[in-house]
């Protein structure tokens, strides 16, 4: 049955793959009306829209950053397609990089967010039924559900994409209101070389926002204020054409210079372009901003090729080979925003470090760390689709107007208890109510290797070669052994397959 209802939808995919892409510049100098005194926004909680570093750092003294965001549910085979890019990657002091997943909760598996996130990604919101131009409801239901069935610290979860890049001046007011620090569905759509360029390192909306001025109503223009809120770019590829030739999310989906479909070889060569004129200019961060579902190799009915994901782990081993290039999450990135330092210093960078929770491995907590909550997850077993989870399933499923329903206690047994203020994740166990570390100090153990800053015969991922190498990319999966899913996971898989192929949620669409 799966099959058939894959090549009954193909068009389907192909529409939504065209969904929401950017053709040409979405700002101009005009539209813009952007004035801000340096003088009087100053880091760490202001910050001017400027394509210079901030800190009045020299750009040969500073990071390339290549932030990674996922986007959509989570689930096994979109965290192995994450894992494709970045699991053998190592940042230049030794540490594994990390990412950005803005998560929608429509066929997600909790407890996959649960473990991503104490794994040390960042969880970001991206609205619950994945809704443009969403109402507070879809946003700060999120944030609840995750907090409550994913274990997220509420203050963990500072950042907000909108589905489809639609996103309003009432959009920002209410990421606002509802205490987020930055937003990232703003795009950068002019390029760096150009003397009108957009592309501005991370802001504060002190001043209004100085992105989208075109295709956003209500912005720019010194609008809207909102004082120490962020908004950090989507920085666009391009190709031959220049400024009408943008290629944002996903851009191994696009045509390159005009021609009738993608070609792993232009796509290559205008990305690597593209790096370059960061990277020697103003080192304004770029990144790959993706669905993981276009970049799986193991999702049923995948037109993914193993040349488009060689071709982007090409591209990925070609910019660590050049110094001072980090992959990051916009969590990472944003910290270093507002604390810049010299590329001499980033050893002295928290956020940077591979800090990872040291749990006694032999302890039976659900915690997100699979080696300890075998055995434990509730199967949440909904006929649309059924999840997992480490806190007790909803007598319902979580929605907008419900995001956190009462918890359904199986015969026999006690109702879980939900992550507290005052424990964080790894160290939670919701099964008995209590924290199992009480000191700051057996929290976190730092495991990075001050190796300091330039390390170029460390950086590489080690794949190399031709892209259109026939052979798969070497990883390992997130869930390790398939044979060992839980019962049940697999019935999940198949239903939510089926279930992101006609479902609203916009799992398979471009933004």
């Amino acid at each position: 049955m799966l099959p058939a209802a894959i090549l009954a939808l193909a068009p389907l995919l192909a529409l939504a793959q065209e969904e929401g892409t950017i053709t040409g510049p979405t700002t101009s100098p005009e539209s813009l009306g952007y004035s801000c005194d340096p003088s009087k926004c100053k880091l760490p909680t202001c910050n001017c829209a400027s394509t210079s570093p901030p800190g009045g750092i020299k750009p040969s003294d500073t990071p390339q950053f290549i932030v990674f965001t996922a986007d959509d549910a989570i689930q096994s085979y979109t965290l192995d397609a994450v894992n494709q890019f970045l699991a053998h990657r190592k940042n230049p002091n030794g540490c594994a990089p990390k990412m950005t997943y803005f998560t929608s909760l429509n066929f997600t598996n909790y407890t996959l967010v649960t473990d991503w996130f104490v794994a040390g990604n960042e969880i970001a919101d991206h609205t619950m039924t994945h809704v443009g131009t969403p109402p507070a409801d879809e946003i700060n239901g999120n944030l609840i559900a995750l907090n409550a069935l994913a274990g997220i610290p509420l203050n963990k979860i500072q950042g907000f994409r909108a589905p489809f890049l639609a996103y309003s001046a009432d959009t920002l007011k209410l990421l606002y209101q509802s205490q987020f620090t930055y937003d990232s569905s703003a795009a950068a759509s002019v390029p760096v070389t150009d003397p009108t360029t957009d592309a501005y390192w991370p802001y504060t909306l002190d001043n209004g926002m100085a992105n989208n001025c075109l295709s956003v109503p209500g912005t720019c223009k010194g609008e809207p204020k909102l004082p120490g809120f962020w908004e950090i770019p989507m920085y666009s590829f391009f190709d031959n054409k220049g400024a009408a030739g943008p290629h944002l999310m996903d851009p191994w989906l696009d045509a390159a210079n005009g021609a009738t479909k993608a070609n792993d070889s232009a796509t290559l060569e205008y990305m690597q372009k593209t790096f370059t004129d960061h990277y020697n200019g103003n080192r304004q961060p770029i990144g790959l901003y993706t669905h993981p579902i276009h970049v799986s190799l193991t999702y049923p009915g995948s037109t993914t090729t193993k040349s488009t994901v060689a071709m982007i782990n090409a591209f990925l081993d070609w910019a660590q080979e050049q110094p001072n290039v980090w992959i990051v999450s916009n969590e990472q990135l944003l910290d270093w925003v507002q604390h810049p330092v010299p590329v001499s210093q980033l050893d002295s960078v928290g956020s940077l470090k591979c800090s990872t929770p040291q749990v006694d491995s032999s302890m039976k907590i659900c915690n997100g760390m699979p080696g300890n909550e075998d055995g434990l997850l509730s199967h949440c077993a909904f006929s649309d689709f059924p999840f997992y989870t480490c806190y007790g399933c909803p007598e319902v499923q979580p929605s907008p107007n419900n995001p956190n329903p009462p918890q359904q206690v199986p015969d026999g047994q006690n109702s879980r208890f939900r992550l507290p203020q005052n424990c964080s994740t790894p160290f939670w166990d919701p099964i008995g109510g209590k924290c199992i570390c009480t000191s700051d100090k057996c929290a976190f153990a730092d495991n990075s290797r001050p190796i300091g800053p330039n390390g170029v015969n460390l950086t590489g991922g080690g794949i190399g070669g031709a892209f259109t190498s026939a052979s798969a990319t070497p990883y390992v999966p997130f869930n390790g052994d398939v044979s060992t899913a839980p019962l049940g996971l697999w019935p999940a898989l198949l239903v939510g397959a089926v279930g992101a192929l006609i479902g609203s949620m916009g799992v398979l669409t471009r933004l």
